[in-house]
């Protein structure tokens, strides 16, 4: 009899200790889970406090500028033991101080307070330092403080540790009584049980009974009466055989002796048949094969034709998908740029508006002392003097960046209209270039890259204007992004001059340029060497439509590596 690989009572076993086993990693997970968040939560609360403590000194230093102070703060902080990052930025979004672990910030100042995860397993509470000056309150900046998953994991490791050590424990007290218990009650009385089945003698049956001492009437008890019934049965069922089996072999002497003459018989008359029989077999053979054969051809045919319209099918559905792709992505491109334009100018204007609302309210504020002093006829000459020296400096200041808000929404305003229109009207180059170059002007505060622009003055041509805005608007940002990268002081010169009735654009930039390969692909749809960094492939792609289609001109680039990238259009005025 073969033996048993894995016993009943072993996979039993295994199954009841590993639902436990799961159980109890589960529930130790989860206890260490919410040791884990309540640890978090804890020092998020104490983060929070912490604001309370030393935001008004960190105010008050970042308002009177001092700098040593606001970093003497900073380094405080780091030598709290919850605290492993710390930054602190002006109203500018400039940082006074950025120690430790941190992560970057947006450009735009925390206006309340903001708790924020972040990937490398650090968080962060993120809160404003509002100065109140004269009842007036303004926001010199923000203050963010860093701690992480060490920290946490610190405060609860004992704890941890318990959790295991007590599910340990548990598992092996809980093991053992497993094992004792099956072992008693089922390993053993089924080994013996097996032991005496695998020795069952057929010839013997009546010795091959059962006989294992089971104290308790289960299912084992009645598996052994059961047997041993069943061996009572096979001793009375092999006496009726052997009575049977005589009775048989006496007929079947009898049988054999009639078998014999009809075999002769039927001899002589099957000879004759059995060569057209092979003949008739043969045929019917070659006939079944050439069948299967013609019905394995024409489903074949159908399967192959069947696949064909279904190609067929999916191709068309494909080329139909991609079309509408390709046309929802070139839509996109040319609204990313208004997209960049609207930061940027958003940015700028945001600026002269802040001083000018800051200079209104004290000048507002300056008027209702003098007001009082009229009222209470506490006036004097020197007030009066001095208010209205102070009125003269604040209106200026006012005016100056009211003009320059002004000029930044006047020069945005009309490039925006324009390109979200295809209408044409007669356009001024130098002009509408210029106020192109000034809407990109927020993309180059950061670096020292300048722009030169040669054109004759009332170069007039008649065209779509959001045409021309986002031709040169793709051919600036794409040095800047491309060919300036790494670089802060590249040169950008524009040349445009008219040639028997023809608009001829060089444009050249000192960036880095293109190898001879990319620049071959230069004009394809989605070809880009910035794939993984958010580049789309179609900025130069919709710009050589846009010059051979809508301004019916022409467009050659050219470069050389580490000399820079040049572009040559050539368009009709009309």
């Amino acid at each position: 009899m073969t033996k048993v690989k894995t016993g009943l009572s072993k996979k039993l076993l295994t199954r009841v200790l590993s639902v436990y086993f799961i159980l109890t990693l589960l529930v130790t997970a989860g206890q260490i889970l919410t040791e884990y968040l309540n640890a978090k939560s804890h020092i998020k609360s104490e983060l929070q406090t912490l604001k309370n403590t030393f935001s008004s000194s960190l105010t008050r230093a970042i308002w009177e500028l001092n700098n040593p102070q606001a970093q003497t703060i900073a380094d405080g902080l780091m030598e709290l033991p919850i605290i492993e990052g710390v930054q602190i930025r002006d109203e500018n979004g400039q940082f006074i101080s950025n120690l430790g672990r941190t992560s970057p910030l947006g450009e735009v100042n925390t206006e309340s307070g903001v708790m924020q995860d972040h990937a490398d397993g650090t968080f962060g509470y993120s809160f404003p330092l509002i100065f109140e000056f004269s009842g007036r309150t303004s926001n010199v900046g923000d203050v963010t403080l860093y701690s992480s998953s060490a920290v946490i994991f610190g405060r609860i490791e004992v704890g941890v540790f318990f959790l295991i050590g007590n599910a340990i424990i548990k598992t092996a007290f809980l093991v053992f009584l497993f094992l004792n218990a099956f072992r008693q009650m089922l390993t053993d009385p089924l080994e013996e049980l097996t032991q005496q089945i695998s020795e069952f003698d057929v010839d013997r049956p009546q010795s091959s009974k059962l006989h294992v001492r089971i104290e308790d009437n289960n299912e084992l008890k009645l598996l052994q009466d059961s047997f041993n019934l069943l061996i009572d049965d096979l001793i009375s069922y092999k006496e009726k055989l052997k009575i049977t089996q005589d009775e048989l072999t006496d007929a079947n002497r009898r049988l054999d002796d009639q078998n014999i003459m009809l075999e002769q018989e039927v001899a002589k008359k099957t000879a004759s048949l059995s060569k057209i029989m092979l003949d008739l077999e043969q045929q019917k053979d070659e006939l079944i094969v050439n069948q299967r054969e013609l019905r394995q051809e024409n489903e074949n045919r159908q399967y192959i034709e069947d696949e064909l319209r279904k190609r067929n099918s999916e191709l068309a559905e494909s080329m139909e998908t991609l079309q509408m792709a390709k046309d929802q992505l070139v839509e996109s491109e040319r609204m990313a740029s208004l997209g960049g334009l609207v930061a940027g100018i958003a940015h700028d204007v945001n600026t002269p508006l802040g001083v000018g609302v800051t200079a209104a309210s004290f000048l507002e504020e300056r008027i209702k002392e003098l007001q009082l002093a009229y009222d209470n006829k506490s006036l004097t000459g020197k007030t009066m003097s001095s208010f209205l020296a102070e009125s003269q400096q604040t209106t200026s200041l006012l005016l100056g960046n009211l003009n320059r808000a002004s000029e930044l929404i006047s020069s945005f305003k009309q490039v925006a209209v324009d390109q979200t229109s295809e209408a044409e009207r007669d356009v001024d180059l130098k002009q509408y270039i210029q106020e192109v170059i000034q809407s990109l002007a927020p993309n180059f505060k950061k670096n020292k890259h300048t722009i030169t622009l040669n054109c004759p003055k009332e170069l007039i041509v008649r065209c779509a204007p959001g045409i021309i805005a986002q031709i040169f608007t793709n051919m600036i940002m794409n040095s800047l992004i491309h060919g300036f990268e790494n670089k802060n002081d590249g040169s950008i010169v524009i040349d445009i001059s008219e040639q028997q009735g023809n608009v001829l654009v060089k444009y050249k930039d000192d960036g880095k340029g293109m190898s001879n390969e990319n620049i071959t692909r230069h004009f394809d749809a989605f070809y880009t060497t910035k794939r993984g960094m958010g580049g789309s492939g179609l900025g130069t792609h919709i710009m050589y439509n846009l010059v051979t289609q809508a301004l019916d001109g022409q467009i050659f680039a050219s470069c050389t590596p580490g000399e820079g990238l040049e572009y040559e259009i050539r368009f009709p005025i009309k």
